[in-house]
């Protein structure tokens, strides 16, 4: 018997399907959908690979022999084929990348992580609540895909829906997928479900060690788990009957997958619940423009929260113009008013969260004399300044570097740190506020595991005055005592170099000042920003969704961005500048030829990525704007499976839908 193989390797010229024997000790065992290895190459380098079909014959003399079965006790159904084409052929990868995608590593766990809860009576549900679980309800066995936007206000009750749905589901013998963002994918998270529906549930993300994952996928394999609550790569467990697909904070960046295949888990969920004839249900305070465009133009269904579940009133805020404190003769990172309210909470015991979305201390090291600013030797990129190292690191290739106390130019002392950081801020605070408990959380101070858990848990238990962060702490997170947030600086995220600046400028502010008042005492929010004007920042302030989404869509058709058009970036990279330079050229010049004459596909020039060096490889960018419509994938994915490209030395990725240019 001969299996047809497609290999586990991003490798372009390797998504072919390739004949392997299957000896006569091994017939039987070896099944369509399962994952083996094979000799291949001249080498016979171990490969991993995935059996797609089996035939008695090969038009191929002297064939290898598959090596081993790696997993009888699993083995991938048709719609989990279906799904990793899709994959494969919208996020341009070997399909055998992409059934990667439904196996995990099969080790043995030391002790089991037991998450153990007392189970709890359901809350009552508001009439708002109550509306939105009902019409959800009512899809629960119906044929077909089911899509709706759930867009509730911070603190309007929306985890509480999900619990509520999700054990409809269940009693009607289905299982359900609950995503969340890696970074909200804290205990108090997972405690609520547990807490609800308990050991029905698994837990699956990317803190857990192989082991505890495999564990937790047994549980979800084996029937014993319907309920998965974890990051995107949830989506690809063996959930039994699946019904119903939840994704929280749906606009959230990190669905979006930063390696081959570039899936957006949204877009992936879709496709899931189209197979399963299940419920997408995609959940937001500040939801996705593009989500919110399909909801309004009537191709997906919306339930609006408009209403905290305590009945408070969202927080007051107020926005304090940085540029007039710097006229009034305040020169510090506080402004007056935030300084004050500070103040106040402290004599009040009540808790405060400064929000900043920059790690570090000091965001660049110039000298004031010449101009000389210090950056990665193998990325072009500025170095950030760490404190509690005295040191420069490069957030990019994660190089780090000796401060400089005398200038490598000009050999003068006038070394100075410009802009802030988290750690900048931590350590201003201490000094402003010295009767105040202080604690940070951001990537510096989170890569142990469980630091996220240690945290956030010492924070709320221990009543600790002020919590400083970047955007790890801005969603997700419910502390009844904090009534003050305060923004650094709002214009952070409104600097970047792509359309979705100030989408993002909102989504934050939003999220962040959802933190507040949200439970008995009342919240405040002061907004520090350079720029006080922009529309994202005084709809925020206005916790006004519709006028941010008005103001931005009107925009978005102009300069025809999603959800006009599609978007496709093509990065090119390498060492020799010069090969990287002509060949994002050849790479243009030859999608040029493949839609040549075309009008609604518009090819732009070939540029410097925006960060033009990254670990010694120089970076080029194309992007390709196109009418919304998955046709461009087919072809696209034709052409890059042609031999048009095998005289391209340089490396190149293909990233259908970018949400990050750099």
């Amino acid at each position: 018997m001969i299996a047809e193989i497609v290999l586990n390797n991003p490798a372009r010229g390797l998504g072919k399907v390739f004949d392997y024997k299957i000896d006569e000790k091994k017939s039987g065992t070896v099944t369509v959908g399962q994952m083996v290895t094979v000799p291949f190459g001249v080498g016979n380098r171990e490969e991993v690979g995935f059996v797609v079909k089996i035939k008695e014959n090969s038009e191929f003399k002297r064939l290898k022999a598959i090596t081993e079965a790696i997993d009888v006790d699993f083995v991938l159904g048709e719609k989990e084929f279906a799904l990793a084409k899709w994959i494969s052929e919208t996020y341009y990868c070997n399909l055998g990348v992409a059934l990667n995608l439904f196996f995990v590593d099969k080790i043995k766990a030391r002790k089991e992580k037991k998450l153990e809860f007392p189970i709890i009576n359901d809350f009552m549900p508001t009439p708002e609540q109550q509306k939105a679980i009902a019409t959800l309800n009512a899809t629960c066995g119906e044929a077909g895909l089911k899509e709706f936007l759930l867009h509730g206000v911070t603190g309007s009750g929306k985890t509480e829906v999900y619990i509520q749905v999700i054990r409809h589901f269940i009693e009607n013998g289905y299982g359900a997928i609950v995503l969340v963002p890696e970074i909200s994918l804290t205990p108090q998270t997972v405690k609520r479900f547990v807490e609800r529906l308990g050991d029905q549930v698994a837990i699956f993300h990317s803190r857990l060690n192989k082991g505890e994952k495999y564990l937790e996928w047994q549980k979800v394999n084996s029937g014993k788990a319907k309920v998965v609550v974890g990051a995107r790569s949830a989506l690809f467990t063996p959930v039994n009957n699946l019904g119903i697909v939840i994704i929280d904070e749906e606009h959230d960046s990190s669905y979006k997958s930063g390696q081959s295949p570039y899936y957006h888990a949204r877009n992936v969920a879709e496709k899931l619940c189209e197979l399963n004839h299940a419920t997408l249900v995609l959940g937001s305070a500040t939801p996705d423009i593009s989500t919110y465009y399909r909801a309004k133009s009537g191709d997906i269904s919306l339930i609006s929260l408009k209403e905290r579940t305590n009945h408070r009133e969202l927080p007051k805020t107020d926005i304090i113009d940085m540029r007039q404190e710097l006229v009034a003769g305040n020169k510090t990172i506080f402004s007056q008013r935030l300084y004050e309210e500070v103040k106040a909470n402290l004599a009040k015991k009540e808790q405060t969260i400064l929000f900043l979305n920059r790690r570090g201390y000091s965001t660049f090291v110039s000298c004031r004399k010449c101009g000389f600013v210090a950056k990665c030797r193998n990325c072009n990129i500025a170095l950030t300044y760490h404190m509690d190292t005295d040191s420069l690191k490069c957030h990019y290739c994660g190089a780090k570097f000796r401060n400089p106390t005398v200038c490598p130019v000009c050999k003068e002392k006038y070394i100075k740190y410009f802009g802030i950081g988290t750690q900048k801020i931590e350590n201003v605070v201490r000094k402003m506020f010295p009767e105040a408990s202080v604690i940070r959380m951001d990537l510096d101070t989170t890569t142990k595991k469980d630091a996220h858990e240690q945290i956030l848990t010492k924070f709320r238990e221990e009543n600790i005055d002020i919590l400083i962060g970047t955007q790890m702490i801005a969603k997700g997170h419910d502390f009844p005592n904090v009534t003050l947030v305060g923004v650094m600086a709002a214009d952070t995220s409104l600097n970047s170099n792509d359309f979705y600046s100030a989408e993002r400028t909102f989504d934050l502010l939003t999220q962040v000042s959802g933190r507040a008042g949200r439970a008995e005492k009342s919240g405040r929010v002061i907004v520090q920003t350079y720029e006080s004007d922009n529309y994202s920042i005084v709809a925020a302030k206005e916790h006004d969704y519709e006028k941010f989404y008005q103001q931005e869509i009107l925009l978005r058709e102009q300069l025809f961005y999603p959800p006009f058009c599609d978007i496709t970036l093509i990065n090119i990279s390498g060492e020799n500048e010069s090969k990287v330079i002509e060949d994002s050229r050849r790479i243009r010049e030859i999608f040029e030829e493949c839609f040549k004459g075309r009008e609604d596909v518009k090819i732009l020039k070939e540029v410097p990525s925006p960060i033009s060096k990254i670990k010694n490889k120089y970076r080029f960018r194309i992007i390709i704007k196109n009418d919304v419509t998955r046709k461009i994938n087919e072809e696209v994915y034709a052409l890059l499976n042609s031999d048009k490209f095998d005289e391209i030395g340089s490396e190149f990725t293909v990233d259908f839908g970018p949400i990050s240019f750099n």
